[in-house]
């Protein structure tokens, strides 16, 4: 994959957008720090964390198989410089977004905007490359439940795309569901199986659970508020604001990331619909034009499909990342597994021979095994130590025992 402009970008010294109205003008702390100072009219400051997928690092996202096999810097003749616009710019353009939800534009929005623009370009880069792949799977899932489309940017900063991103929380995959959330919606989560790490199993739970969060609280904001921190925290918010409903009127009671939750949320709409006015030039994609699901019905081995079907590994674990050790356990239950729409015939029609192959190698959990017990074994129970002996030693020991009680019994009698 050719990345030379990529790195050559990354070289370079970037030119951010400075700071509008009262935003704490210090871009070195930006660079070194995860989270941004505002102050506002009083001069008051407040720390405000970014959330935990804006801190990522872009290496880790180019580590991924998508974007080593599958995105490429395309060629672009944009300098890599972030252009400086106007207050008046950004409302207008925010204004613009064909959108349900409600787009405002405040300081703390404007440095979201600039955090992308600026510092995260490169994984824009990515996110813009990537999204060709999963932004229809989840709009998809949207449609079906009748929600604003413009929350298919929710994992642009819950995950920043990555369908492995696990949180310092424990929150998993693409929309990062924590693990009892996750089965309350329906995922499974075990040794084997995380089906928050599916693209289409934890799209269409997250759209259920954003729809049941709007039927509580009924307003979008306070919807991806309580998305990101849960209903009760944004609830205890209401309450201590005296009962009011709007997110930003509560927002001095969020917590941290909370308080830049829908901000970022702003901002990733914006730099995903304005790229190109920030020279970001987005990854060329050549993923798989289709995929297709066959159901599982048998323990299988990525590996095994992989050798015999003639596919690459790594694309396997990148269609199916929700198999968390290769092992799809179609024994306990059928699992889908997805493929390139090209390979769906081959696998059909060779699957004997897949889950024949290599099979002792790979899937070498024994069903059953006897016990090896010729020789004495040891263990201690409180203070005193017992041994188990063998059937062997422990018959000979009793034969023992019964040659001596007769002995003295024979002896008694003689008395």
């Amino acid at each position: 994959m050719n990345k030379k402009l990529l790195w050559i970008g990354l070289a370079m010294l970037m030119v951010t957008t400075p700071m509008l109205g009262q935003v704490n003008n210090n871009e070195d702390d930006e660079d070194d720090e995860d989270e941004i100072v505002v102050t506002d009219d009083k001069g008051r400051e407040e720390v405000i964390e970014f959330p935990e997928a804006m801190t990522y690092d872009l290496d880790s996202l180019l580590n991924l198989y998508m974007a080593k096999t599958y995105l490429e810097e395309e060629d672009c003749n944009m300098r890599d410089i972030n252009p400086v616009y106007s207050k008046e710019d950004y409302i207008g353009r925010l204004m613009r977004l064909p959108n349900v939800m409600e787009m405002v534009y405040n300081d703390v929005v404007q440095k979201f905007i600039d955090r992308y623009s600026g510092r995260l370009r490169h994984s824009i880069s990515y996110m813009l490359g990537a999204s060709n792949f999963y932004i229809p799977i989840f709009e998809e899932a949207l449609e079906a439940y009748q929600l604003p489309l413009e929350l298919k940017y929710l994992p642009i900063i819950e995950s920043a795309l990555n369908p492995n991103a696990i949180s310092r929380a424990g929150a998993g995959g693409l929309w990062q569901f924590m693990i009892g959330t996750g089965k309350q919606y329906g995922l499974q989560v075990n040794s084997l199986v995380d089906e928050r790490r599916d693209p289409v199993k934890a799209s269409y739970a997250a759209a259920r659970y954003l729809s049941d969060l709007y039927k509580i609280f009924g307003d979008w904001n306070l919807v991806i508020a309580a998305y990101n921190c849960g209903p009760e925290n944004i609830n205890k918010a209401i309450r201590r604001s005296s009962g009011e409903k709007d997110y930003w009127q509560i927002y001095p009671y969020l917590p941290k990331e909370t308080r830049g939750y829908v901000p970022a949320f702003i901002a990733a709409n914006y730099i995903m619909t304005y790229y190109s006015l920030h020279n970001i030039c987005p990854m060329g994609t050549r993923l798989p034009a289709k995929t297709d699901t066959v159901m599982v019905n048998r323990n299988v081995h990525l590996q095994q499909v992989a050798e015999v079907v003639g596919i690459n590994i790594d694309l396997l674990r990148s269609l199916n990342p929700m198999y968390r050790r290769d092992i799809i356990p179609g024994a306990t239950e059928p699992y889908a597994l997805r493929l390139p729409l090209t390979e769906v015939g081959k696998f059909i029609e060779l699957q004997d021979t897949v889950y024949n192959y290599k099979v002792d190698e790979l899937l070498n959990k024994r069903s059953e095994v006897e016990i090896k017990d010729d020789v004495p074994t040891y263990y201690k129970k409180g203070k005193r130590s017992y041994k188990r002996r063998s059937a062997r030693y422990k018959s000979r020991k009793s034969s023992a025992r019964k040659r001596k009680s007769s002995r003295r019994r024979s002896s008694r009698r003689r008395r």
